[in-house]
């Protein structure tokens, strides 16, 4: 018998003579398949984002990953701060270009002030490749066995951060760093492990935390206080 995913499965068709002939197809659960001809207007909604009733060419552009934020690598478009942790991410998902509606993947681009960390983090619903554009990255992803995979990579180089696992990037020089990261996922989710942990709400309970961490309740109080 052929293993689940490419089981055949049949409909029954009614053609014009009133016959039933059997239709048959290979379902592949893990693959998604391509979307339909027309599949912008054929639904009001897909994966809860609006089809797009007459598309035009802006709706599949974006020039949001074209430059740095201003002041330089780390500082956040809005403000023009750069945020404790040195770096900002800068999204192309479906939330800002709707032709990605469906297509299953999306970029983002992430620059660094000099010493600045794109924290622990995990994207669960997507694999990322990481390219530098500009400097230098110590770059790493940790496996469910608790085994650290790292590498320092420069401009022109990739690496490559499976789904669902807690990795991370910093920038060790004393220049700006930038990275465009590519995903197989039109929103691709992102959990920060520091922030999700110690800025919750309602917060995580504070003895869960210290027992976890194996450290006092005014420990992990401290911590949350930062968040």
């Amino acid at each position: 018998m052929a293993p689940g995913f490419l089981t055949p499965v049949s409909w029954s068709v009614r053609g014009g003579s009133g016959a039933c002939s059997p239709c048959r197809c290979t379902v592949g659960a893990r693959r998604r398949p391509g979307p339909p001809p027309g599949h912008l207007r054929r639904r009001p909604r897909v994966n809860g984002f609006p089809c797009i009733e007459v598309p035009t060419a802006d709706d599949f552009f974006s020039d949001l990953l074209a430059l740095p934020p201003p002041n330089g690598g780390g500082s956040t478009r809005a403000t023009g701060q750069v945020p404790a942790v040195g770096s900002v991410v800068t999204d192309a998902n479906v939330t800002v270009v709707p032709g990605l509606n469906t297509q299953g993947v999306s970029l983002s681009r992430t620059d660094f002030a000099p010493g600045g960390v794109n924290p622990p983090h995990t994207h669960p619903r997507a694999s990322e490749i990481i390219f530098v554009l500009a400097g230098t990255l110590d770059v790493g992803f940790i496996t469910t066995a608790n085994v650290l995979f790292a590498k320092t990579i420069s401009a022109g180089q990739l690496f490559v951060f499976p789904r669902g696992l807690v990795h991370f990037q910093s920038n060790p020089g004393n220049v700006s760093a930038a990275a465009i990261s590519a995903f197989n996922s039109q929103l691709p989710g992102t959990q920060f492990i520091p922030s999700t942990l110690f800025g919750a709400s309602p917060d995580v309970p504070t003895d869960v935390l210290a027992k976890a961490f194996r450290v006092g309740a005014a420990v992990v109080d401290g911590i949350k206080a930062s968040f």
